[in-house]
Protein backbone atom coordinates (compact mmCIF):
# COMPACT_ATOMS: atom_id res chain seq x y z
CA UNK A 1 0.00 0.00 0.00
CA UNK A 2 1.42 3.02 -1.16
CA UNK A 3 1.20 6.51 1.14
CA UNK A 4 -0.98 9.44 -0.09
CA UNK A 5 0.80 12.29 1.32
CA UNK A 6 4.74 11.39 0.56
CA UNK A 7 5.21 9.54 -3.08
CA UNK A 8 7.23 7.26 -3.25
CA UNK A 9 6.48 5.99 0.71
CA UNK A 10 4.42 2.46 1.74
CA UNK A 11 4.06 -0.07 3.80
CA UNK A 12 3.99 -4.04 3.01
CA UNK A 13 1.81 -6.43 4.98
CA UNK A 14 2.39 -10.35 5.11
CA UNK A 15 0.22 -13.18 4.96
CA UNK A 16 0.90 -13.91 8.70
CA UNK A 17 -0.15 -10.07 9.57
CA UNK A 18 3.16 -8.04 10.14
CA UNK A 19 3.44 -4.81 9.03
CA UNK A 20 6.37 -3.10 7.43
CA UNK A 21 7.75 0.33 5.99
CA UNK A 22 9.49 1.25 3.14
CA UNK A 23 10.36 3.51 0.62
CA UNK A 24 11.20 3.21 -2.80
CA UNK A 25 13.69 5.67 -4.60
CA UNK A 26 15.78 5.61 -7.94
CA UNK A 27 19.81 5.26 -7.11
CA UNK A 28 22.51 5.37 -10.45
CA UNK A 29 19.36 4.97 -12.99
CA UNK A 30 18.65 1.87 -10.79
CA UNK A 31 15.15 1.38 -8.44
CA UNK A 32 16.01 0.43 -4.69
CA UNK A 33 13.15 -0.36 -2.47
CA UNK A 34 14.49 0.56 0.88
CA UNK A 35 13.00 -0.92 4.00
CA UNK A 36 12.71 1.29 6.69
CA UNK A 37 11.52 -1.20 9.87
CA UNK A 38 8.42 -2.68 10.98
CA UNK A 39 5.48 -1.30 12.62
CA UNK A 40 4.91 -0.69 15.46
CA UNK A 41 8.58 -0.25 16.38
CA UNK A 42 8.16 2.54 13.56
CA UNK A 43 5.00 4.52 14.05
CA UNK A 44 3.86 5.96 10.52
CA UNK A 45 4.81 9.23 11.40
CA UNK A 46 8.32 8.15 12.48
CA UNK A 47 8.36 5.55 8.84
CA UNK A 48 7.43 8.61 7.38
CA UNK A 49 10.10 10.72 8.32
CA UNK A 50 12.94 8.47 7.95
CA UNK A 51 11.50 7.98 4.23
CA UNK A 52 12.21 11.22 3.84
CA UNK A 53 15.15 11.34 4.98
CA UNK A 54 16.15 8.35 2.65
CA UNK A 55 15.36 10.78 -0.19
CA UNK A 56 17.54 13.71 0.63
CA UNK A 57 20.35 11.35 0.79
CA UNK A 58 19.62 10.12 -2.31
CA UNK A 59 19.32 13.89 -3.70
CA UNK A 60 22.36 15.01 -2.01
CA UNK A 61 24.03 11.97 -3.23
CA UNK A 62 25.54 10.79 0.14
CA UNK A 63 22.70 7.74 0.52
CA UNK A 64 24.34 4.19 1.14
CA UNK A 65 22.24 1.21 0.78
CA UNK A 66 22.19 -0.87 4.25
CA UNK A 67 24.16 -3.62 2.54
CA UNK A 68 26.81 -1.59 2.07
CA UNK A 69 26.49 -0.35 5.46
CA UNK A 70 29.79 -2.08 7.15
CA UNK A 71 29.00 -2.67 10.68
CA UNK A 72 31.20 -1.53 13.20
CA UNK A 73 34.81 -3.63 13.34
CA UNK A 74 34.85 -6.06 16.32
CA UNK A 75 36.39 -4.77 19.59
CA UNK A 76 39.79 -6.70 20.05
CA UNK A 77 39.55 -8.68 23.17
CA UNK A 78 42.17 -9.94 25.46
CA UNK A 79 41.80 -13.03 23.93
CA UNK A 80 42.81 -12.36 20.32
CA UNK A 81 45.93 -10.62 21.62
CA UNK A 82 47.48 -13.36 23.56
CA UNK A 83 48.22 -15.52 20.88
CA UNK A 84 49.75 -12.93 18.94
CA UNK A 85 51.47 -11.84 22.38
CA UNK A 86 52.47 -15.39 22.34
CA UNK A 87 53.38 -15.83 19.06
CA UNK A 88 55.53 -12.70 17.76
CA UNK A 89 56.88 -11.84 21.64
CA UNK A 90 57.40 -14.61 24.16
CA UNK A 91 58.37 -17.25 21.39
CA UNK A 92 61.28 -15.36 19.76
CA UNK A 93 62.94 -13.96 23.35
CA UNK A 94 61.60 -15.90 25.75
CA UNK A 95 62.82 -19.66 26.28
CA UNK A 96 59.82 -19.95 28.99
CA UNK A 97 57.76 -19.14 26.72
CA UNK A 98 54.51 -22.05 27.84
CA UNK A 99 55.51 -20.87 31.37
CA UNK A 100 54.04 -17.06 30.03
CA UNK A 101 51.10 -18.75 28.00
CA UNK A 102 50.00 -20.83 31.45
CA UNK A 103 50.25 -17.63 33.51
CA UNK A 104 47.78 -15.73 30.98
CA UNK A 105 45.58 -18.36 30.67
CA UNK A 106 44.47 -17.78 35.04
CA UNK A 107 43.58 -15.01 33.29
CA UNK A 108 41.11 -16.00 30.95
CA UNK A 109 37.99 -14.80 32.92
CA UNK A 110 39.10 -11.58 31.14
CA UNK A 111 39.75 -12.70 27.99
CA UNK A 112 36.24 -11.78 26.44
CA UNK A 113 36.94 -8.07 27.78
CA UNK A 114 38.08 -5.52 24.99
CA UNK A 115 41.60 -5.10 25.91
CA UNK A 116 40.92 -1.54 25.71
CA UNK A 117 38.44 -1.74 28.23
CA UNK A 118 40.06 -3.45 30.69
CA UNK A 119 40.97 -1.53 34.02
CA UNK A 120 43.54 -1.32 36.58
CA UNK A 121 40.38 -2.38 39.03
CA UNK A 122 39.56 -5.44 36.95
CA UNK A 123 43.26 -7.24 36.91
CA UNK A 124 43.48 -6.72 40.70
CA UNK A 125 40.39 -8.23 41.71
CA UNK A 126 41.13 -11.05 39.56
CA UNK A 127 44.97 -10.96 41.10
CA UNK A 128 43.40 -10.83 44.42
CA UNK A 129 40.96 -14.43 43.76
CA UNK A 130 44.32 -15.76 42.70
CA UNK A 131 46.16 -14.62 46.19
CA UNK A 132 43.39 -16.01 48.06
CA UNK A 133 44.21 -19.17 46.64
CA UNK A 134 47.57 -19.12 48.33
CA UNK A 135 49.39 -18.15 45.69
CA UNK A 136 51.89 -15.17 46.21
CA UNK A 137 54.38 -16.25 44.13
CA UNK A 138 51.60 -16.62 41.19
CA UNK A 139 50.10 -13.26 41.54
CA UNK A 140 53.08 -11.64 41.18
CA UNK A 141 54.06 -13.45 37.97
CA UNK A 142 50.85 -12.87 36.54
CA UNK A 143 51.25 -9.25 37.54
CA UNK A 144 54.27 -9.07 35.55
CA UNK A 145 53.55 -10.87 32.68
CA UNK A 146 49.82 -9.07 32.00
CA UNK A 147 52.17 -5.52 32.13
CA UNK A 148 54.44 -7.29 29.39
CA UNK A 149 51.42 -8.12 27.30
CA UNK A 150 50.10 -4.27 27.34
CA UNK A 151 53.41 -2.98 26.94
CA UNK A 152 53.44 -4.84 23.83
CA UNK A 153 50.37 -3.93 22.87
CA UNK A 154 51.22 -0.04 23.15
CA UNK A 155 53.99 0.08 21.38
CA UNK A 156 51.99 -1.79 18.63
CA UNK A 157 49.08 0.81 18.60
CA UNK A 158 46.59 -2.29 20.36
CA UNK A 159 45.82 0.08 23.13
CA UNK A 160 46.22 3.80 23.78
CA UNK A 161 47.15 3.49 26.88
CA UNK A 162 49.07 1.18 29.73
CA UNK A 163 46.67 0.59 32.40
CA UNK A 164 48.96 -1.38 34.81
CA UNK A 165 51.60 1.01 34.39
CA UNK A 166 52.91 1.11 37.92
CA UNK A 167 51.00 -1.62 39.42
CA UNK A 168 52.95 -2.46 42.56
CA UNK A 169 53.62 -6.34 43.05
CA UNK A 170 50.51 -7.60 45.24
CA UNK A 171 52.73 -9.70 47.20
CA UNK A 172 56.20 -9.33 49.10
CA UNK A 173 57.88 -12.53 48.40
CA UNK A 174 60.49 -13.96 51.21
CA UNK A 175 63.70 -14.89 49.82
CA UNK A 176 64.41 -18.74 50.08
CA UNK A 177 67.63 -19.91 51.98
CA UNK A 178 67.20 -23.45 52.34
CA UNK A 179 70.31 -24.94 51.81
CA UNK A 180 70.88 -28.81 52.41
CA UNK A 181 73.05 -29.90 55.15
CA UNK A 182 75.87 -32.43 54.67
CA UNK A 183 73.39 -35.40 56.08
CA UNK A 184 70.75 -34.04 53.72
CA UNK A 185 73.42 -34.06 50.80
CA UNK A 186 74.73 -37.87 51.80
CA UNK A 187 71.24 -39.14 51.56
CA UNK A 188 70.48 -37.36 48.57
CA UNK A 189 73.10 -38.65 46.46
CA UNK A 190 72.65 -42.07 47.97
CA UNK A 191 69.08 -42.05 46.63
CA UNK A 192 69.96 -40.79 43.27
CA UNK A 193 71.61 -43.99 42.32
CA UNK A 194 68.18 -45.64 42.73
CA UNK A 195 66.22 -43.48 40.39
CA UNK A 196 67.93 -45.02 37.12
CA UNK A 197 70.20 -44.52 34.63
CA UNK A 198 69.01 -41.43 33.30
CA UNK A 199 67.54 -39.42 36.25
CA UNK A 200 70.43 -40.73 38.72
CA UNK A 201 73.22 -38.84 36.94
CA UNK A 202 70.89 -35.98 36.46
CA UNK A 203 69.87 -35.06 40.05
CA UNK A 204 73.79 -35.66 40.79
CA UNK A 205 74.68 -33.08 38.32
CA UNK A 206 72.61 -30.39 39.18
CA UNK A 207 74.29 -30.86 42.84
CA UNK A 208 77.46 -31.34 40.92
CA UNK A 209 77.41 -27.77 38.49
CA UNK A 210 74.59 -25.87 40.27
CA UNK A 211 73.08 -25.21 36.89
CA UNK A 212 69.20 -25.01 36.60
CA UNK A 213 67.02 -27.98 36.29
CA UNK A 214 65.90 -26.79 32.95
CA UNK A 215 68.85 -26.14 32.01
CA UNK A 216 70.66 -29.48 32.81
CA UNK A 217 66.93 -31.85 31.36
CA UNK A 218 67.56 -29.85 27.80
CA UNK A 219 71.13 -30.86 27.63
CA UNK A 220 72.53 -31.67 24.36
CA UNK A 221 75.72 -34.11 23.08
CA UNK A 222 76.59 -31.35 21.05
CA UNK A 223 76.73 -28.89 23.73
CA UNK A 224 79.92 -31.17 25.86
CA UNK A 225 83.12 -30.99 25.22
CA UNK A 226 84.85 -34.06 26.49
CA UNK A 227 88.61 -32.78 25.69
CA UNK A 228 88.06 -29.39 26.91
CA UNK A 229 85.89 -30.73 30.30
CA UNK A 230 83.55 -28.28 29.16
CA UNK A 231 79.86 -27.99 28.79
CA UNK A 232 78.65 -24.64 27.16
CA UNK A 233 75.02 -24.31 27.46
CA UNK A 234 73.70 -21.80 24.06
CA UNK A 235 72.19 -18.33 24.82
CA UNK A 236 68.81 -19.66 23.48
CA UNK A 237 68.52 -21.89 26.55
CA UNK A 238 70.19 -19.70 28.96
CA UNK A 239 67.63 -17.82 31.65
CA UNK A 240 69.65 -14.29 30.89
CA UNK A 241 69.95 -14.64 27.42
CA UNK A 242 74.01 -15.26 27.52
CA UNK A 243 75.87 -18.35 26.45
CA UNK A 244 77.32 -20.21 29.45
CA UNK A 245 80.85 -22.33 30.10
CA UNK A 246 80.43 -24.90 32.77
CA UNK A 247 83.81 -26.47 33.21
CA UNK A 248 83.15 -30.11 34.11
CA UNK A 249 84.86 -32.12 36.95
CA UNK A 250 86.29 -35.45 36.41
CA UNK A 251 83.27 -36.31 38.52
CA UNK A 252 81.20 -34.95 36.43
CA UNK A 253 82.49 -36.21 33.44
CA UNK A 254 82.06 -39.73 34.74
CA UNK A 255 78.03 -39.34 35.32
CA UNK A 256 77.51 -38.00 31.64
CA UNK A 257 79.41 -41.15 30.44
CA UNK A 258 77.69 -43.38 32.51
CA UNK A 259 73.88 -41.89 30.42
CA UNK A 260 72.85 -44.28 27.78
CA UNK A 261 72.81 -42.73 24.67
CA UNK A 262 70.10 -43.31 21.98
CA UNK A 263 70.67 -43.90 18.45
CA UNK A 264 69.82 -40.41 16.46
CA UNK A 265 68.93 -38.39 19.57
CA UNK A 266 70.61 -35.09 20.34
CA UNK A 267 69.26 -35.37 24.22
CA UNK A 268 71.69 -36.39 26.67
CA UNK A 269 68.09 -37.38 29.49
CA UNK A 270 65.58 -38.70 27.79
CA UNK A 271 63.36 -41.99 28.34
CA UNK A 272 62.24 -42.04 24.34
CA UNK A 273 65.31 -40.42 22.27
CA UNK A 274 62.79 -37.83 21.35
CA UNK A 275 62.10 -35.36 24.08
CA UNK A 276 63.97 -34.53 27.03
CA UNK A 277 62.89 -35.68 30.36
CA UNK A 278 60.11 -35.43 32.48
CA UNK A 279 57.80 -35.95 34.93
CA UNK A 280 59.97 -34.54 37.95
CA UNK A 281 57.37 -35.05 40.71
CA UNK A 282 57.66 -38.47 41.01
CA UNK A 283 61.80 -38.41 41.17
CA UNK A 284 61.10 -35.50 43.66
CA UNK A 285 58.68 -37.31 46.03
CA UNK A 286 61.44 -40.64 46.28
CA UNK A 287 64.02 -38.37 47.19
CA UNK A 288 62.25 -36.31 49.57
CA UNK A 289 61.58 -39.94 51.82
CA UNK A 290 64.98 -40.49 50.99
CA UNK A 291 66.68 -37.56 52.36
CA UNK A 292 63.62 -37.06 54.96
CA UNK A 293 64.72 -33.56 55.74
CA UNK A 294 62.79 -31.80 59.35
CA UNK A 295 61.79 -28.63 56.74
CA UNK A 296 60.79 -28.93 52.93
CA UNK A 297 62.96 -28.33 50.17
CA UNK A 298 62.91 -27.84 46.60
CA UNK A 299 64.89 -28.84 43.37
CA UNK A 300 66.14 -25.68 43.04
CA UNK A 301 67.94 -25.30 46.65
CA UNK A 302 70.89 -28.07 45.04
CA UNK A 303 71.46 -24.74 43.21
CA UNK A 304 72.14 -22.46 45.97
CA UNK A 305 73.04 -25.80 48.69
CA UNK A 306 76.02 -25.90 45.71
CA UNK A 307 76.85 -21.96 46.02
CA UNK A 308 77.00 -22.10 49.39
CA UNK A 309 78.97 -25.18 49.51
CA UNK A 310 81.62 -23.27 46.85
CA UNK A 311 81.46 -20.34 49.53
CA UNK A 312 82.62 -22.17 52.85
CA UNK A 313 85.19 -23.91 50.72
CA UNK A 314 86.68 -19.69 50.37
CA UNK A 315 85.63 -19.40 46.67
CA UNK A 316 85.00 -15.58 45.59
CA UNK A 317 81.55 -14.47 45.61
CA UNK A 318 82.39 -13.23 42.36
CA UNK A 319 83.67 -16.53 40.95
CA UNK A 320 80.37 -18.05 42.19
CA UNK A 321 78.06 -16.10 40.41
CA UNK A 322 79.95 -16.47 37.18
CA UNK A 323 79.25 -20.32 37.92
CA UNK A 324 75.76 -19.53 38.27
CA UNK A 325 75.53 -17.29 35.59
CA UNK A 326 74.15 -14.51 37.35
CA UNK A 327 74.81 -11.12 36.22
CA UNK A 328 76.89 -10.12 38.69
CA UNK A 329 76.73 -7.53 41.52
CA UNK A 330 80.54 -7.81 42.75
CA UNK A 331 81.57 -6.27 39.90
CA UNK A 332 79.67 -2.80 38.65
CA UNK A 333 80.04 0.41 37.55
CA UNK A 334 82.62 1.05 35.11
CA UNK A 335 84.36 -2.02 36.14
CA UNK A 336 81.28 -4.34 34.83
CA UNK A 337 81.82 -2.48 31.31
CA UNK A 338 84.98 -3.34 30.55
CA UNK A 339 85.58 -6.50 32.76
CA UNK A 340 85.20 -9.25 30.22
CA UNK A 341 86.87 -12.04 31.59
CA UNK A 342 85.34 -14.65 31.62
CA UNK A 343 87.24 -16.51 34.99
CA UNK A 344 87.64 -19.82 33.61
CA UNK A 345 90.52 -20.82 35.59
CA UNK A 346 89.31 -20.00 38.68
CA UNK A 347 85.45 -21.66 37.67
CA UNK A 348 87.35 -25.00 36.91
CA UNK A 349 89.10 -24.71 40.37
CA UNK A 350 86.08 -24.05 42.19
CA UNK A 351 84.12 -26.59 40.64
CA UNK A 352 87.38 -29.00 41.75
CA UNK A 353 87.15 -27.96 44.85
CA UNK A 354 82.94 -28.65 45.51
CA UNK A 355 83.03 -32.24 43.33
CA UNK A 356 86.16 -33.61 45.71
CA UNK A 357 84.19 -31.87 48.69
CA UNK A 358 80.98 -34.12 47.45
CA UNK A 359 82.98 -37.52 46.95
CA UNK A 360 84.54 -36.68 50.75
CA UNK A 361 80.71 -36.38 51.88
CA UNK A 362 79.62 -39.23 49.62
CA UNK A 363 82.06 -42.05 51.35
CA UNK A 364 80.39 -41.21 54.68
CA UNK A 365 78.18 -43.72 55.96
CA UNK A 366 74.43 -42.36 55.06
CA UNK A 367 72.04 -43.53 58.14
CA UNK A 368 68.61 -44.80 57.70
CA UNK A 369 66.31 -43.41 56.00
CA UNK A 370 62.22 -43.48 57.43
CA UNK A 371 59.20 -43.96 54.78
CA UNK A 372 55.67 -43.53 55.15
CA UNK A 373 55.23 -46.60 56.74
CA UNK A 374 58.03 -46.24 59.49
CA UNK A 375 61.30 -47.30 59.28
CA UNK A 376 63.18 -49.39 56.79
CA UNK A 377 66.53 -50.49 55.93
CA UNK A 378 67.90 -48.53 53.31
CA UNK A 379 68.28 -51.68 50.87
CA UNK A 380 64.45 -52.63 50.94
CA UNK A 381 63.24 -49.09 50.73
CA UNK A 382 65.72 -48.65 47.76
CA UNK A 383 64.92 -51.64 46.01
CA UNK A 384 60.76 -50.23 46.24
CA UNK A 385 62.21 -46.63 44.94
CA UNK A 386 64.12 -48.61 41.99
CA UNK A 387 60.63 -49.95 40.91
CA UNK A 388 58.96 -46.97 40.92
CA UNK A 389 61.33 -44.28 39.45
CA UNK A 390 62.90 -46.80 36.74
CA UNK A 391 62.35 -44.86 33.08
CA UNK A 392 60.38 -46.56 30.65
CA UNK A 393 61.42 -47.69 27.28
CA UNK A 394 65.08 -47.28 27.64
CA UNK A 395 66.90 -48.49 25.15
CA UNK A 396 70.87 -48.98 25.55
CA UNK A 397 73.20 -48.47 22.31
CA UNK A 398 75.93 -51.02 22.97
Amino acid sequence: MWDEVLTGFGMRVSTEGKISWFVSVRVDGKPVRHTIGRYPAFSLVEAREAARKVQRDVQQQTYRRPKDVKPPPKAVTLGDVVPRFIELHAKPKNRTWRAQEATLKKLACLFDRPIKEIRRSDVANVLDRIMKEGAPKGVNTSLATLKTLFGWALDRGIVDIHPLAGMKRPAKLISRDRILSDTEIRAFWAATFQLGPIFGPMYRLLLITGQRRSEMAEMEWAEIDFERRLWTIPGARAKNGRPHDVPLPAMALDELRSVPRFMRSTFVFTTCGETPVSGYGRCKTALEEAVNAPTSWRIHDLRRTAASGMARLSVPPHVIEKILNHLTRQISGVAAIYNRYGYEREKRDAMEQWADFLARLAREPVPEVRTASGTAKRTEFFAQLQERAQPARLQRIR
